[in-house]
C-alpha cells in the first residue's frame, strides 16, 4: 500500500523541506515554498516499464576498469536542418534527452514540428499537451511538409498513456511539447509543479537511456528568462538549447547552453517566415546594411558568436544633450561597458562626451557579449561625434583596455578569414595578435595597432 504524505517545495530551485519556510536555504528566495502532496511507494516501478514485455528481469551493473570499457561511436541522426545539426554537435545522438526553452511565441513548437516533419526516413512521435490535433495539422500544412512526413501526432498529458502509445508506435524520435503540461500518476501534485516536472523528466530520462531513443522536451521560461521548473531539470538532461530572439524581428538564434555530445558554444540562426523557420547560412550578409554612400557613426565589427565568426554593424549617435544629464542608451550591448569606454575616451584622449547624449545600437536585434567589438564601438562613437564617415570596406576586432590600449582577442584567424570572404579590404587588429600570424596568406590588409591613438590618426587625422 502506498504511503501518502505532503512536502514543501521551492518553486524556484526545487528544494524540498518537511515544513513551510519563509526563505529557501538553497536559492535564498522568499515565499517560494508551496505544499504538494507526494505519493511514495516502496515498490515504485517506472510507468513505461510496466507497459513493456521485459518481464521481471533486472540488469545489474558491475564496476569495470576504464581501459577495459569498449567505446563505440554513436551513429547520429542527421537532419536536413544544418543549423540544428551544428548546434547539437553533428546530429541527434540516440538516447539523448534535449531540453529546448524560449519565450512564448518565439517559435519553439514550430521548430520542433518542423524537425519532426523534415525527416521522412525516421518515425517521429510528436506529443502535445497544449494544442489539439487540428491545430497541429494546421501548422503542419502551413509548413508545407506534412505530405511525405513519417510523423505521428498525440495529444496527451498523462505519462502512463504516453508510454502505452510509445510501445504501440515504436518511434525513433520523440518530441514532448511541453514538459510543464505532463503529469505522472506516481505524484499527486498538479501538472507543472516542481515534483511533477522532476518526476516526468526522470521517467523520460530512464526511457531514453534504456531504449536509445532520443527525446526532445520543450520547456517554459520564467519572467527573468530562465527555464521554468527546478534547476535540477537542466542538470538531468544531456543538452539544453535556448531559443532566443525578438518577436518584433524576423531572426531567431538557437543557442547551446549545455551539450554533453558537442561544443556548448555553437549557435544556429533562423529567419521566421510565414512558411516556417528558414536557415541562415551566412548571417554576416544580413547583419550589414546596404547603403549607397557612407554614413558617420557606423562601423563593422568582426565578432564571434559562440564558435561562429560573423560581421555585425555597430551604429552610434552622439548629439548635444537637451537636458542637464546626458543620456546613455544601448541596444544589444552592455550599457556598463559603454559607460566604461566613454570614460576612457574622455579621460585618456580628451573627448568631451559628458555633456552629450550617446546612443548605441547593434543592427539586426542581436545581443553581443564579445569584447572584440569594443574597437568598433569606439570608432563608431568618435565617427558620429566628429561627423566623419568610416569606409565601408574596413572592419575592426580588438578589446579596449582602461589605459586606451588595444588588447588581443581570441581566434583572430577566423575573424580575418570571415572578413576576407565577405570582401573587406582591411581589418584593424591588436598588435599583440600578430605573433605567429602569417599575414601574407590573406588577401586582406591587416593593420595592427597598439593604442587608440593609432586608430584615430589613421581614420580621423
Amino acid at each position: 500500500m502506498a504511503k501518502t504524505k505532503s512536502a514543501y517545495f521551492c518553486q524556484n530551485c526545487g528544494y524540498e523541506a518537511p515544513k513551510w519556510m519563509g526563505q529557501c536555504p538553497s536559492c535564498k528566495q522568499w515565499n517560494s515554498f508551496v505544499e504538494e502532496v507526494v505519493e511514495k511507494s516502496s515498490s515504485k516501478v517506472p510507468e513505461w516499464r510496466s507497459t513493456t514485455t521485459t518481464g521481471n528481469t533486472k540488469r545489474t551493473n558491475k564496476a569495470a576498469i576504464i581501459h577495459e570499457i569498449v567505446y563505440q561511436d554513436e551513429s547520429r541522426i542527421i537532419t536536413p536542418d544544418q543549423e540544428f545539426n551544428r548546434v547539437l554537435g553533428g546530429g541527434i545522438v540516440p538516447g539523448s534527452l534535449v531540453l529546448i526553452g524560449g519565450e512564448p511565441g518565439i517559435g519553439k513548437s514550430t521548430l520542433m514540428l518542423q524537425l519532426a516533419l523534415s525527416i521522412p526516413q525516421v518515425k517521429t512521435l510528436y506529443i502535445s499537451g497544449e494544442e489539439s490535433e487540428q491545430q497541429i495539422k494546421m501548422r503542419a500544412e502551413r509548413l508545407s511538409q506534412s505530405s511525405k512526413a513519417n510523423c505521428y501526432i498525440l495529444t496527451e498529458t498523462s505519462t502512463q498513456n504516453i508510454f502505452k502509445q510509445i510501445e504501440t508506435v515504436q518511434p525513433n524520435v520523440i518530441v514532448i511539447d511541453s514538459i510543464q503540461t505532463l503529469h505522472s500518476s506516481q505524484i499527486e501534485s498538479a501538472p507543472g509543479s516542481v515534483s511533477q516536472v522532476r518526476e516526468c523528466t526522470a521517467e523520460l530520462l530512464r526511457f531514453a537511456k534504456e531504449t536509445s531513443t532520443p527525446v526532445f522536451i520543450v520547456g517554459h521560461i520564467t519572467k527573468d528568462g530562465s527555464i521554468a521548473g527546478p534547476k535540477v531539470l537542466e542538470h538531468m538532461v544531456d543538452t539544453v538549447l535556448q531559443f532566443e530572439g525578438d518577436r518584433h524581428h524576423v531572426y531567431r538564434i538557437l543557442r547551446a547552453v549545455k551539450n554533453r555530445f558537442g561544443s556548448a558554444s555553437e549557435l544556429g540562426i533562423y529567419e521566421m517566415q510565414g512558411s516556417g523557420l528558414r536557415e541562415v547560412s551566412n548571417p554576416s550578409e544580413i547583419m550589414i546594411s546596404q547603403r549607397d554612400e557612407p554614413v558617420s557613426g557606423v562601423s563593422i565589427a568582426a565578432m564571434l558568436e559562440g564558435m561562429r565568426p560573423m560581421m555585425i554593424e555597430v551604429q552610434a549617435l552622439v548629439s548635444n544633450s537637451a537636458f542637464g544629464t546626458a543620456q546613455r542608451s544601448s541596444t544589444g550591448y552592455d550599457t556598463k561597458r559603454l559607460n566604461m569606454l566613454l570614460a576612457v575616451l574622455e579621460k585618456r584622449f580628451g573627448f568631451r562626451l559628458s555633456a552629450q547624449d550617446v546612443f548605441l545600437n547593434i543592427a539586426g536585434g542581436l545581443r553581443v557579449e564579445d569584447p572584440a567589438i569594443d574597437l568598433a564601438v569606439v570608432v563608431a562613437i568618435i565617427s558620429s561625434q566628429q561627423d566623419i564617415p568610416i569606409r565601408s570596406n574596413l572592419t575592426f576586432a580588438g578589446e579596449v583596455g582602461l589605459s586606451g590600449e588595444i588588447r588581443a582577442v581570441n581566434r583572430i584567424e577566423q575573424r580575418i578569414q570571415e572578413a576576407e570572404k565577405l570582401g573587406f579590404d582591411g581589418i584593424f587588429i591588436s598588435k599583440f595578435n600578430t605573433k605567429g600570424l602569417d599575414a601574407k596568406k590573406y588577401n586582406i590588409a591587416i593593420r595592427p595597432v597598439a593604442k587608440l591613438e593609432d586608430i584615430f590618426s589613421a581614420l580621423f587625422g
